[in-house]
């Protein structure tokens, strides 16, 4: 499928939802699913980076996707950890820069050294930006962002005149990334469910009936013609 290259979304967001759902119909496990969900993110983030994407975030694990199971919790974590370490030589040897989004410091120690020896060994790249959302949730980063911002009032740093969007903006996590122009979820589910809550304001959504570890590379591409066709207003008539 032909897509133009002048009109190309610099950032696409994906809701990678329907491992557990693509696992239960093969008669497998759980940590199957999100293992093969786990295969299908490097194809396309590979894919993402080939045809010249910048920027590409994924929402792999939710502030609140600590409520599911904890043996499912466990074994999602270390899923995510060996990624991470297996994940950072191939991504710097494909030119691909990882960034973590998230409170890491809620996570395990040698979770929070892998993700920082990851972001650490991939930072110079200058391929696509791999933006992976762990324990990430849009209500938590907005409040992060405002507790920050009142930080600086009360410290003089600037004045309550001063907060407008450009500041919040740059107190997220995505600080100096531009915004989400095509935000995919996966499995035909209809909502963001907290996915980078600020920055999707003006995103264009599309939702697709295929279970994440389904995706394949010409999804994509259809995602992207879809995008193409669509007249983006911004509020304006």
């Amino acid at each position: 499928m032909e897509f133009s290259r002048e009109n190309m979304p610099k950032h696409i967001g994906i809701i990678m939802d329907g491992n557990r759902r693509w696992a239960k119909e093969q008669g497998k496990p759980v940590s199957f699913g999100h293992k093969e969900g786990a295969k299908t993110l490097e194809k396309i983030v590979r894919y993402a980076n080939k045809i010249g994407l910048e920027y590409i975030t994924v929402y792999a694990f939710s502030t609140e996707n600590w409520k599911r199971a904890e043996e499912e919790v466990k074994a999602l974590m270390m899923l995510l950890q060996n990624y991470l370490d297996e994940y950072a030589k191939r991504a710097d040897t494909e030119n691909i820069r990882v960034r973590i989004l998230g409170d890491i410091s809620a996570l395990a120690e040698g979770m929070q050294k892998s993700i920082k020896k990851c972001m650490e060994r991939t930072k110079n790249n200058t391929g696509v930006t791999f933006n992976i959302a762990l324990n990430y949730g849009g209500r938590d980063e907005i409040i992060k962002a405002i507790k920050e911002i009142a930080n600086q009032v009360q410290k003089n740093e600037i004045q309550i005149a001063d907060i407008d969007e450009e500041l919040v903006s740059s107190n997220l996590y995505t600080k100096g990334m531009p915004e989400p122009d095509l935000i995919i979820r996966t499995s035909g589910e209809k909502r963001l469910s907290g996915f980078l809550t600020w920055q999707s304001v003006y995103s264009e959504i599309l939702v697709i009936n295929k279970n994440w570890p389904d995706f394949e590379e010409e999804d994509l591409e259809e995602a992207i013609v879809e995008y193409q066709k669509r007249t983006r207003k911004f509020g304006a008539n």
